[in-house]
């Protein structure tokens, strides 16, 4: 017995494809997962792997789905469940989206349980335990998880992530900084990240809007303009567009727009905590992703008959 229990351990098991993956629930024993394994033709029978498994005094195996990608042994297939070497789904939500495209993007995600994939935003908030608007509260990045795991889950961990990243990033503001509220930064960091996808240029387009809300300028910046048309945006802004209002037209509003209008980086966080000391007021494309920073309204028209209006 002890002869063959040794060979048994040492010996790599079959798989039945490359590569093999198998669910441990919740609650199941090796027992359960050896017949489970046996059943596939993985094991050739289910006893021995739960007896070595008691001889070698395992602990207990954790839940989750594994990948076996080449012949393993049973004892280092025993080994890898109670370590809980788990395959790990991956998920990216890039900077500058927003929450109704992470919905989206939960929605058709494998291996994410949907619990919330067609309630409107009240319902999710309850869900969360929160009051305000969601919008700009997740933080944009790769994150992993288990299979099963629901979307709510995960928006959860995204929003703790953001939680905690906005309010390192406020205690640790410029002091000199003339905004209220850590909520009014994430508001203006939302509209740095989509005016900009250059890192170099975020510190100064903070500064464009912060000097504009200090002259009690309004913003009139297209990004916001966008967001409160919604799916009516077509794409193209039209004249109508800038003095259709809603709560988030900058031009047609004073002030920052009610809730932020995507989710800010980083980079765009950092930006509007720390911006750079300019007085510029203005600031346009130069339609190669960067963009010509003016001081009045007469060089502004200079560089928009520059760049745009002989183009």
């Amino acid at each position: 017995m002890a002869a063959w229990l040794i060979y048994f351990a040492l010996s790599p098991v079959a798989l039945p494809t490359t590569p093999y993956d198998f669910t441990v629930r919740p609650g199941s024993g090796l027992k359960a997962v050896a017949r489970q394994l046996s059943a596939d033709g993985v094991l050739e029978e289910p006893e021995s792997l739960w007896i070595l498994g008691r001889i070698i005094g395992a602990g207990r195996i954790q839940a989750g789905t594994y990948r076996l990608d080449h012949p393993i042994t049973p004892l280092d297939l025993i080994g890898k469940m109670v370590r809980g070497e788990v395959l790990y789904e991956e998920m990216l939500f890039v900077e500058g989206t927003t929450l109704r495209q992470w919905l989206s993007q939960l929605a058709v995600q494998p291996g994410v349980k949907q619990t919330i994939a067609g309630k409107p935003e009240p319902d999710i908030r309850s869900l969360m335990g929160e009051a305000g608007p969601l919008e700009g509260w997740f933080f944009p990045d790769t994150y992993r998880f288990a299979p099963g795991t629901s979307d709510l889950d995960v928006l959860k961990r995204a929003h703790a992530v953001m939680k905690k990243r906005l309010a390192d990033a406020w205690e640790a503001r410029d002091p000199s900084l003339a905004l209220a509220t850590p909520y009014d930064a994430l508001i203006l960091a939302s509209i740095v990240e989509k005016e900009t996808a250059k890192d170099s240029e975020r510190p100064l387009i903070a500064s464009v809007f912060l000097n504009r809300l200090k002259r009690s300028m309004r913003l009139q910046t297209d990004p916001t303009v966008i967001y409160g048309l919604g799916e009516r945006y077509d794409g193209h802004i039209h004249k109508r567009d800038l003095a259709a209002d809603t709560p988030w037209n900058t031009y047609t509003r004073d002030g920052l727009p009610p809730t932020p209008i995507a989710m800010p980086g980083e980079a765009a966080i950092q930006a509007v905590m720390h911006p750079d000391k300019t007085d510029y007021l203005y600031f346009v494309s130069r339609n190669d992703g960067s963009h010509e920073f003016t001081r009045t309204l007469e060089e502004h028209n200079r560089a928009v008959e520059k760049y745009q209006l002989r183009h």
